[in-house]
């Protein structure tokens, strides 16, 4: 397996290459600017990109989609709508109109994605967006904006509620083993056992039914 992350545009996003190092088939996870770096990475390894997966559709996560042509754009289906709009995906407030073309294929929940002899699972976390999605393969969770290194995706943003937000860590990621380790939208890795002793979100869902 082969993992390269990148952390690109004004918002520091974290874009990932994930890739099968035997086949070279490889994925662009939220290629959200600087594509020039991401395909030099891809080049020099000799990786084709099958696909480019979004896992929500703010602009910080979008905004390079177009510059992989050659791969099939990935998204959850509830969030379908974000790649066209810039008001959905929130660019239009940060002075940008970021619209990419529409998804070759909606994503669901429980849906397999194949990455040569790889396999990546889907898992629906809605809550920072309604069609936020979570890649999970072997011990290896991208969480993108749902879950960070002590902290969660914000909620206090069109379309997104914390109550959905809460109930997708509470009941799709804590339920995850701890040495499962987590590669956030933004900021640093950390394990589910590291979130589950110590982000505050966590410890106040413990005493907090939200179901």
């Amino acid at each position: 397996m082969i993992l390269k992350k990148f952390t690109v545009g004004p918002l520091s996003t974290n874009c990932y290459v994930f890739a099968d190092k035997d086949t070279k088939e490889a994925v662009v996870i939220d290629p959200g600017g600087e594509p020039a770096a991401i395909k030099d990475f891809i080049s020099k390894n000799h990786l084709k990109v099958k696909y480019v997966i979004n896992t929500h559709g703010h602009g910080d996560h979008i905004a390079a989609n177009s510059h992989f042509p050659e791969a099939q754009v990935l998204i959850h289906k509830e969030d379908a709508a974000f790649l066209v709009d810039p008001v959905l995906n929130l660019s239009s407030s940060f002075g940008t109109a970021v619209s990419v073309p529409a998804a070759a294929k909606l994503l669901s929940d429980g849906d397999k994605i194949k990455v040569g002899k790889l396999t990546l699972e889907v898992i629906h976390t809605p809550g920072h967006t309604p069609g936020g999605i979570a890649l999970k393969y072997d011990s290896m969770l991208f969480s993108g904006d749902t879950l960070f290194f002590e902290g969660i995706g914000r909620a206090d943003i069109p379309n997104a509620s914390l109550d959905k937000l809460l109930y997708s860590i509470k009941n799709k990621l804590m339920a995850l083993e701890d040495d499962c380790k987590v590669y956030p939208g933004h900021g640093p890795e950390t394990t589910i056992g590291h979130e589950r002793r110590h982000n505050p979100f966590i410890r106040f869902l413990k005493n907090e039914r939200i179901d």
